[in-house]
This record gives C-alpha cells, sequence and structure tokens, in this order.
C-alpha cells in the first residue's frame, strides 16, 4: 500500500441550517478539519444549509476540485430536514456498507441516540475526476470523532484499491 495520504486533500461540508443562519457555533467541523489534518490531509471546510441542492452541489463541487475524501457532517439523523444520508446514496457508485455500521456500533457505545443515525459510506466514480471516498456522519464532534476513529487508518486502503491498487 502506497502512502497516499501526504497527497490526498479532503472537504469537510458542516450541513446545517443553524449554523449557516448564526444560530449555532460549528463544533464539529473544526474537529473534523483538525482529526483529518492530523492522518496527513490537506483539509478544506465548507459550511451549508440542510438543502439537499446544496449538500449535491458542495459534494460534487469538492470531487471536481480534486479532493479525494469527503465528510459530509451533519442531516444524518431522523428529523425532517436530515437530507445528508440520501443525497450521499444518490452520489455514490456503491456503497461501503462496513464502514457506516461500524461508525453506528462505536457511536452506540457512547449514546444510543447513535443508533437513530443514518451514515453512508461509499465510493464515487466518474470518468471526469479521480475516485472519492464520501461519507454522511454525524455533525455532533462526538459522531465525528468516531467516523473518523473508525475510516482514519483505512483512507490509504480505500483511496489505492479505488485506484486500482491489486486489481490490474
Amino acid at each position: 500500500m502506497a502512502d497516499t495520504a501526504r497527497r490526498l486533500s479532503a472537504s469537510v461540508i458542516v450541513v446545517s441550517d443553524e449554523v449557516v443562519e448564526g444560530l449555532d457555533d460549528d463544533r464539529g467541523g473544526p474537529v473534523a478539519v483538525d482529526l483529518l489534518q492530523r492522518r496527513g490531509l490537506a483539509t478544506e471546510r465548507r459550511v451549508v444549509p440542510d438543502d439537499p441542492a446544496q449538500v449535491r452541489d458542495a459534494i460534487t463541487a469538492a470531487i471536481d476540485g480534486g479532493v479525494r475524501v469527503v465528510l459530509a457532517c451533519g442531516g444524518t439523523g431522523i428529523g425532517p430536514r436530515d437530507h445528508t444520508s440520501e443525497v450521499v446514496r444518490e452520489l455514490v457508485s456503491f456503497e461501503i456498507p462496513g464502514i457506516a455500521e461500524e461508525i453506528r456500533r462505536q457511536g452506540s457505545g457512547h449514546t444510543r441516540l447513535a443508533l437513530l443515525s443514518r451514515e453512508v459510506a461509499g465510493a464515487v466514480l466518474r470518468p471526469d475526476a479521480p475516485p472519492a471516498l464520501v461519507l454522511a456522519v454525524p455533525g455532533s464532534r462526538g459522531g465525528i470523532r468516531d467516523a473518523i476513529g473508525v475510516v482514519g487508518d483505512l483512507i490509504d486502503e480505500i483511496i489505492d484499491q479505488l485506484d486500482g491498487a491489486g486489481h490490474r
């Protein structure tokens, strides 16, 4: 496995009406940026409202810009404005269900509310951009820590496999 993490970039997309409207501080986004940067990924952060079109556009723009890892943080619950999971499902070429299952399992050790979360992990494969790992994860600091704790050590392997390593 190549050490691709040093060459990769990531995008943290915070999905929150409250943060966009200035009614709440973004506490989870900075945690995600910090944890990804500690893993060697150049990481940008963007905040969008709980609007499916804007979430889709933010993810697509990140991938268009060459980002290989996208975390859409927030909007994964069961509330009426929680649409992030559906948007990510529409965009991915295939899901990687074990990652989402493990994030929920890890989270449920801290809070039973993790069982209400609808994480999605998958790969976006497009002819006009390099393959990307996209995750819909909780917007809470704990949910973000759980998610990056699960996927962080796998990022190199995931990107290597998406790039065809060992499958030629």
